[in-house]
């Protein structure tokens, strides 16, 4: 009888080990395994929130920019390439990246559609600011551009409107309303219309515009106040 038991509680034993060992690496829930990749991610500029164990939206976006900034497919997920590039020492940082060769030369702004990001250069080819965008690519094509007035519309509008969001500092550059200006906020109580933390991915898709942070948004007012500047898609 007490080897009947014995053996039971062996086998309970071996059982709770491997529903906790399926708990620690299960991607849903609050998981060891993604509060491990939580802290790498964060540390590493990628912007992952909280680290909490859960695998929700603002860390599959902080994938995606990881995945985005070592040229990977933007799945998003946490699979073996990603985990292992994840964790080797050679990792890069997502919040700093090189312009990409390619994208002229001069003072001008550079967009990169795969990456999502925008570089502000200085004249001397030093970068000025940098960061994640929202845009469309099936909107907006690759090629040369400059800020200014297009279609007889201003180039600058502090607050543009737009049916019942706000388009803070926008600043057009190509024909007739595409414009840089921060992620639109809701004319009813201010709320943007999507969160800081999905800049740099595909998770939302603009009509054509160059949705920005309210702090990037800003930089680029400020960048492009002395007159026509470049702006290069790639």
């Amino acid at each position: 009888m007490k080897r009947t038991l014995a053996l039971v509680a062996t086998s309970l034993l071996v059982v709770l080990t491997v529903m906790a060992s399926l708990a620690v690496t299960s991607p849903a829930g609050a998981t060891a395994g993604t509060e491990r990749a939580q802290r790498r991610l964060n540390a590493l500029g990628c912007n992952a929130g909280p680290v909490n164990g859960h695998f929700g939206e603002w860390t599959r976006a902080a994938v995606m920019r990881f995945q985005s900034r070592h040229d990977l497919s933007q799945t998003g997920g946490l699979n073996d390439t990603t985990r292992r590039r994840l964790y080797a020492d050679s990792a890069k940082r997502c919040d700093r990246r090189p312009v990409p060769g390619g994208s002229g030369a001069g003072r001008r702004i550079v967009l990169s559609q795969r990456q999502n990001w925008v570089w502000l250069i200085r004249a001397d080819g030093s970068v000025a600011r940098q960061g994640g965008m929202v845009d469309n690519a099936g909107e907006l094509g690759r090629g040369s551009y400059a800020t200014g007035s297009y279609c007889g519309r201003a180039a600058r509008i502090e607050r543009n409107r737009s049916g019942e969001v706000w388009l803070d500092n926008f600043i057009r550059f190509a024909a007739c309303g595409f414009g840089f200006h921060r992620i639109p906020t809701s004319m009813s109580n201010g709320a943007q219309i999507h969160p800081d933390w999905m800049l740099g991915t595909n998770l939302r898709q603009s009509h054509g515009c160059i949705r920005l942070s309210n702090a990037m948004s800003e930089k680029v007012w400020d960048f492009t106040a002395s007159g026509r500047t470049p702006v290069r898609v790639i």
